[in-house]
């Protein structure tokens, strides 16, 4: 233990902001799309220069509704990232679709735009990288092979909120960006997402798809007089209630990145040295990619190092974790004919990353903790 408590990975922060927005809701509409509801989507749209955002129940949804809006479906393929969380993939699989593993890069953690170029078919339809950490992958080549192809980008941007490739921000690079406000996301009401659009007909089918399959939205704005069952859908849009909560954390978003962005260099000041005798790379840092700080990870030489540190800081009460058990090696991964031996650049990330404790309620001295025990593990 540090003391007598323990330093958690991941911590939102919530005060007397979020509990009176919730108030507000409760004496309100509590159903999806309401005032909370639709200002957030308002908020989201200025802060991203996207045209038009859409609330959702997750991100998970927010993809699956994404896939759905495109048209992407049985007889298509996929193309995303092995090194990523079960989402990613279960949403192509969701729409009838097959999810294309392909490698990743050692710098940015995201797609190899080589690989995936190797890997297109007369199946594929789409392309959806991830930006891990808030940092994108090579975006102008994907688009670029996006574009040569005739094939859909879809951004899983579940961890890119607030992070720009090249002064966009993440999630409007493509035909469609998807967004989590997870409880470990930069900003959270538990569970809840937004799928970003910029074709007005693509939003608007979105739209519809999201709820039931109905022109409801466009009868709550007054521009029909009844709504009715349009398209197959489903039920993608977030109460009010945890829209409340997003509105008030959406006021928290500078100072909560004025912290992480603190945090992170403080991990950067104190770790460097150590990581240059050790072999260890710290994340990526880019004039192209702005990170938005989501998480901090290290990438040691070597899988024994990694896993040294990473039971030398649980024993300590220190928060840590590694990413992701790639889906290509997991049990259902072996199913779509994938081996564990396949992506080694995926796996040899997968086997040596380990990530640090970072959230808004982090105190510098909670860094210099982890940073000396660091240290103390590694001597």
């Amino acid at each position: 233990m540090v003391g007598d408590r323990t330093i958690q990975l991941t911590e939102p922060w919530f005060d007397d902001s979020e509990t009176g927005r919730i108030a507000q809701a409760l004496a309100g509409r509590v159903a999806g799309n309401g005032p909370f509801g639709q200002r957030v989507e308002t908020r989201l749209e200025s802060m991203l220069g996207s045209p038009r955002v859409l609330l959702t129940t997750s991100c998970t949804h927010a993809l699956e509704l994404a896939l759905l809006a495109l048209g992407v479906g049985p007889g298509h393929e996929v193309i995303c990232p092995s090194f990523t969380f079960v989402s990613t993939a279960n949403a192509v699989l969701r729409v009838g679709a097959r999810p294309v593993f392909a490698e990743i890069d050692s710098d940015s953690l995201g797609l190899d735009p080589t690989d995936v170029a190797n890997r297109l078919t007369p199946r594929t339809a789409a392309l959806l990288p991830v930006h891990y950490a808030g940092i994108a992958p090579d975006m102008d080549s994907l688009l670029a092979l996006a574009t040569d192809r005739g094939l859909r980008v879809i951004e899983d941007a579940a961890q890119g909120l607030a992070a720009t490739y090249r002064g966009r921000a993440l999630g409007t690079l493509g035909d469609a960006g998807c967004f989590s406000f997870h409880e470990t996301k930069n900003i959270t009401c538990g569970e809840g997402g937004a799928l970003a659009l910029r074709d007005p007909e693509l939003a608007r089918r979105a739209e519809i798809i999201r709820e039931k399959g109905t022109n409801r939205s466009a009868f709550l704005r007054g521009e029909v007089d009844k709504y009715t069952w349009l398209l197959e859908g489903s039920s993608y849009v977030l109460s009010d209630i945890l829209a409340a909560v997003l509105d008030a954390q959406l006021d928290k978003l500078n100072e909560i990145q004025a912290r992480r962005a603190r945090l992170a260099h403080r991990y950067r000041a104190g770790l460097g040295d150590w990581a240059e005798r050790n072999g260890v790379r710290l994340p990526l840092e880019s004039p192209d990619r702005s990170t938005n700080h989501h998480l901090f990870h290290l990438l040691f030489a070597d899988g024994t190092s990694r896993d040294l540190c990473l039971s030398g800081l649980r024993q300590r009460g220190i928060g840590a974790a590694f990413h992701y058990v790639p889906l290509h090696s997991s049990p259902f991964g072996r199913t779509l004919g994938y081996q564990p031996s396949d992506f080694p650049v995926t796996n040899r990330v997968a086997e040596t990353l380990l990530r640090l404790p970072l959230h808004p309620t982090l105190s510098d001295g909670d860094v210099d903790l982890v940073i000396a025990a660091l240290q103390e593990i590694m001597r």
